[in-house]
């Protein structure tokens, strides 16, 4: 099993941005010091493509979150994000994240700058 999770984690962040629809299985967790606080499990669809400038992508699909001791809950959620070129070494990136809830909507961002050697 930890050869498999090694095999999908380097396929995932290796591979280049290509031009095209994908299928995004990402798991995320929460710990508090050694207390583990629980997960989500996203099951994306997604598009991305590139150009010499840059690339984005969109994707969305169900979440199962899963707060330790609780009962799952499986909301609608999506991703879209992307990065500009600046120069040769750097690019700047940003992602816009929702959840959907028929309480209230979850929203977060991220923005960086990512220097290559």
């Amino acid at each position: 099993m930890k050869k498999f999770i090694t095999i999908l984690s380097t396929l995932a962040l290796g591979t280049p941005a290509l031009a095209g629809p994908y299928v995004n299985v990402e798991n995320n967790a929460g710990f508090s010091g050694s207390n583990f606080n629980g997960h989500a499990t996203d099951f994306h669809l997604g598009y991305e493509n590139s150009a010499s400038f840059g690339s984005y992508y969109v994707q969305a699909g169900p979440t199962i979150f899963a707060p330790d001791g609780d009962d799952a809950e499986t909301r609608l959620t999506g991703k879209v994000g992307g990065s500009i070129q600046a120069t040769e070494n750097v690019s700047i990136y940003g992602e816009l994240a929702a959840s959907f809830d028929s309480d209230v909507n979850d929203y977060g961002t991220k923005v960086g700058v990512k220097y290559s050697f």
